[in-house]
């Protein structure tokens, strides 16, 4: 199992939010660049950055400080956040993205999903982020009467082939994930899952590894201290 760190950006900064919540930030750093270098520096092999004010109103933000991050590491990074055009998806992966996360326009539009999948493949992720087990969009502002592994398996029916799951009662809170919901989702979707949201200790990271996700995304245990990575990538990886 692959530990990724996560880089959320608001405003420009690296920030952590509390169960998504846009108005329980905390900043980080002014310079995520910065972040992406020490956690490159500390072995990680891909990094997970999500731009939390294109995910909010679906319009580009943070474009300098993505490609900011893209030219100071040497390894893949993963985006998400607003992605909600051929055109824009793109236009990351010109900047270097490597894999870009779709989230709220599979589910308000699949066939936009189809179609980057036909062009891109396992470039494409989808991000299926769970409140209360139904799929949420737009930042996680809004949640959806439609089931998160619901929307799961429709997706895997027109190509898709990985999913980060996300438990968003977890995420932010270093409490724990939700391993009962990421077990059933692992089971239930044969498609690769990486795993996030409550990540707080070396130990949940086992567990997360011997339910067979294919990675973990870490981020408020390791901007917090609770987690080194070096020491976790050692210990899982």
């Amino acid at each position: 199992m692959i530990v990724i760190p996560a880089i959320d950006i608001l405003g420009g900064k690296c920030v952590r939010l509390f169960q998504g919540d846009y108005a329980r930030e905390m900043v980080f750093s002014d310079s995520p660049s910065d972040v992406a270098r020490r956690w490159a520096e500390s072995g990680a092999r891909w990094l997970h950055v999500v731009d939390l004010d294109a995910a909010k109103t679906g319009q580009a933000a943070n474009l300098d400080a993505i490609k900011a991050i893209i030219g100071s590491v040497v390894i893949p990074v993963e985006l998400g956040g607003g992605i909600r055009t051929l055109e824009y998806a793109e236009q990351v992966l010109s900047l270097g993205v490597k894999r870009i996360i779709l989230g709220t326009v599979a589910l308000e539009n699949p066939a936009m999903v189809s179609e980057a999948v036909r062009r891109w493949g396992d470039a494409v992720a989808v991000g299926i982020d769970a409140h209360n087990g139904m799929a949420a969009t737009h930042g996680w502002l809004e949640t959806s009467d439609t089931p998160a592994v619901d929307l799961a398996r429709r997706l895997e029916d027109i190509g898709v082939s990985r999913f980060i799951y996300t438990d968003i009662s977890r995420d932010g809170t270093l409490t724990e994930p939700n391993f009962t919901a990421v077990k059933q989702f692992v089971e239930d979707i044969p498609a690769r899952v990486i795993a996030s949201g409550g990540v707080a200790t070396v130990e949940h990271l086992r567990t997360l590894d011997s339910i067979g996700v294919e990675a973990a995304i870490v981020g408020r245990a390791l901007y917090a201290g609770q987690i080194d990575l070096a020491a976790a990538i050692g210990s899982i990886e």
